[in-house]
């Protein structure tokens, strides 16, 4: 029986286009592994709290002698290593915020990236190999010849901290030209926007099956 991880992190409550496509990919998951079971955090409606000194010096001294701050903050570091640990393939939706990733996520990661658990400094890390699904929503078009190549900062660095260094198997999907169809200055986009959104959703269906099929097979 394989586990998901699920992480969103859109902002939004209802309307994100990152998080509807993950619902596909749930759904696509589900009806191929019944038995599966799914951990989900949306990073919007309850975000994790930043890593501050508390937290980071706590990974450095032995757990009996942590100050009572020191041992709150690592226990809810250590609930999010634990399901990331857990988890036998992850789903992260990811939308571009100001050119970047959203905030939430960023915190998200900062508290589970702990050296021995899920990084390591060689050739092994805990996590290498596992599949891990990346959906990616962008207001505007962000693909080589368009006039913003070049801006987007969000695949590149994830790409360095999901690939590089935890050594996930990562499948990047991307729906751009979200906005076209609030931006009148986009009006003659929506076409494509709305190709390259169903496009994503067959994308997430097929990805999810195929994770699911290769972990229970």
């Amino acid at each position: 029986m394989a586990h998901l991880l699920h992480i969103d992190s859109s902002a939004l409550a209802a309307g994100s286009v990152s998080k509807d496509i993950a619902t596909t990919y749930r759904k696509a998951w589900q009806d191929a592994h019944p038995d599966g079971t799914v951990t989900h955090r949306d990073l919007g409606l309850a975000p994790v709290p930043p890593l501050l000194e508390a937290g980071i010096t706590a990974g450095f001294v032995p757990a009996e002698s942590h100050t009572p701050e020191q041992a709150a903050a690592f226990a809810v570091r250590q609930q999010l290593v634990d399901e990331v640990v857990e988890a036998d393939a992850y789903l992260l939706s990811v939308p571009m915020y100001n050119w970047g990733i959203p905030a939430t996520f960023k915190t998200w990661l900062d508290q589970i990236i702990v050296h021995g658990q899920t990084i390591a400094f060689g050739d092994n890390p805990p996590l290498g190999g596992r599949p891990a699904t990346v959906i990616l929503s962008y207001g505007g078009g962000y693909d080589p010849g368009t006039p913003r190549d070049g801006w987007d900062a969000v695949q590149p660095y994830l790409e360095t901290v999901l690939v590089k260094a935890l050594g996930l198997d990562v499948t990047f999907i991307k729906a751009q030209l979200t906005l076209a169809g609030s931006n009148p200055a986009m009006a003659d986009l929506i076409p494509l926007a709305e190709q390259q959104r169903e496009a994503a959703h067959t994308a997430a269906a097929v990805r999810a099956r195929s994770v699911a099929a290769a972990l229970t097979a």
